[in-house]
């Protein structure tokens, strides 16, 4: 009887790789105050930074949420979730991120005609 599985492996290596990704996510905080000394091309920048973030972060959450968790994988279902929703913590803090800057380019920056 054969009790080590060839496939089982990268479902789990994917939920722990992300649990470990996402600690880094821990103890961050949105400052306007740092946008406030940016030129308007280094907001422009920052805003597309930003926005590849949230991007890549969502594949990824995507990625998590689809993710197969063997029966026999006990509380892997609840890690899964976990990593999920870890994700979209780390997107709303981003958002917020976008707001603030959004905000202050907003102000500082004139508008181009277009």
């Amino acid at each position: 009887m054969n009790l080590i599985s060839t496939t089982a492996p990268a479902p789990v290596l994917l939920v722990t790789l992300l649990l470990v990704t996402g600690c880094s996510s821990i103890g961050w905080a949105v400052d306007p105050a740092k946008y406030d000394t940016m030129s308007c091309t280094e907001l422009n920048s920052a805003l597309g930074e930003n926005a590849r973030e949230i991007s890549q972060i969502a594949i990824t959450r995507g990625k998590v949420a689809n993710t197969s968790v063997p029966r026999w994988l006990l509380g892997g279902s609840r890690v899964k979730t976990a990593v999920a929703n870890r994700e979209t913590a780390r997107i709303d803090r981003l958002k917020q991120q976008h707001d603030a800057i959004v905000a202050v380019r907003a102000r500082r920056c004139p508008r181009s005609a277009g």
